[in-house]
């Protein structure tokens, strides 16, 4: 149970790095992403859940 909250923790860190660096870019890149069709969104998300699961899979 501490390694998953630990993992939501650095998801929350990871997510609010963009926003509090350059949050006029981060707008932009939101708006450019809401412009994509849903299957290339789709294809981005599966893939960072595939790169996730095998870097934890190589971690471990």
């Amino acid at each position: 149970m501490d390694d998953f909250i630990a993992a939501i923790a650095l998801v929350l860190v990871f997510e609010g790095i963009m926003p509090f660096i350059s949050p006029h870019g981060w707008r932009s890149a939101m708006e450019q992403a809401g412009r994509l069709p849903d299957k290339t969104l789709r294809i981005i998300g599966f893939c960072s859940m595939l790169a996730g699961v095998l870097i934890l899979f190589m971690s471990r």
